[in-house]
């Protein structure tokens, strides 16, 4: 893939919404074309992504969060590595994901003040 950088700051500075445009056509397309077992966990960092940059209140404070969470990353990796390296642990499994609950369970549970009642 050819990058060029003048082309996007460019449009960037003339046209905001068309670069945020084209940043996601690319990214949805980058993604699309990896491999599938490792598609879902692209997505799921893009969208992680995206939404610390919905928080910020702007490009710099969008900026430092991600940083942020590259270096968190970063560490995580290390140290997994420099544990695997001096052979102290196994490396961690991949998570395959979370139990998905109901909105509505969610709210009587919610509403309930967290008590279950027993049935028998």
């Amino acid at each position: 893939m050819d990058f060029d950088f003048d082309k996007w700051a460019k449009l960037a500075r003339d046209d905001p919404d068309e670069f945020e445009r084209q940043r996601a056509a690319l990214l949805r397309a980058t993604i699309a074309m990896t491999p599938s077992e490792h598609r879902q966990r692209l997505e799921r960092l893009q969208f992680q992504l995206d939404m610390e940059r919905q928080r910020s209140d702007s490009p710099l404070g969008s900026c430092v969060r991600l940083n942020s969470l590259m270096w968190a990353g970063f560490y995580r990796l290390r140290k997994q590595l420099n544990a695997v390296a001096n052979g102290a642990a196994e490396p961690e499994p991949a998570r395959s994901g979370a139990k998905i609950i109901p909105m509505q369970a969610a709210r009587e549970r919610r509403s309930s003040g967290g008590r279950q009642e027993n049935k028998k």
